[in-house]
């Protein structure tokens, strides 16, 4: 049975392992992760039993836009509506304000449209340059 917390307090194994299950760039960095975590406002996620299955983390200005930073599930979970709860979870939070935005990358687009979410013409920039 999948639960689904609201918590701040994850392991760098935690983090590292859901990270690598999706192959990004950000497992290589499991201490700063666990840091980087106690910054979000938001985080919800999901949990089998005490191996985490899924995550969603936000930004917001506290009455304007939140941003979706984060919202990852391990491949073997995918398509079991794990990201859509924590969507749904997010979207229920930041219902009142007029802004929720997210970068959507590769194909994933058209899972969020399903929420409501359209294109914007906007160039994503990426700065990299960040080391251990």
């Amino acid at each position: 049975m999948i639960q689904y917390r609201d918590t701040k307090d994850f392991s760098q194994a935690e983090l590292a392992s859901l990270f690598s299950s999706v192959a990004w760039e950000s497992a290589r960095f499991p201490e700063r992760l666990v840091r980087a975590m106690k910054g979000f406002q938001t985080i919800f996620s999901a949990w089998e039993g005490d191996r985490m299955l899924g995550l969603i983390a936000v930004l917001d200005d506290g009455e304007m836009t939140a941003y979706i930073h984060y919202l990852l599930v391990r491949p073997e979970a995918q398509r079991r509506g794990i990201g859509s709860a924590l969507l749904a979870m997010v979207l229920e939070k930041y219902r009142t304000y007029p802004r929720i935005v997210l970068h959507a990358e590769g194909g994933a687009a058209p899972f969020y449209e399903k929420f409501g979410f359209t294109g914007m013409d906007a160039l994503p920039m990426l700065r990299r340059g960040m080391s251990r």
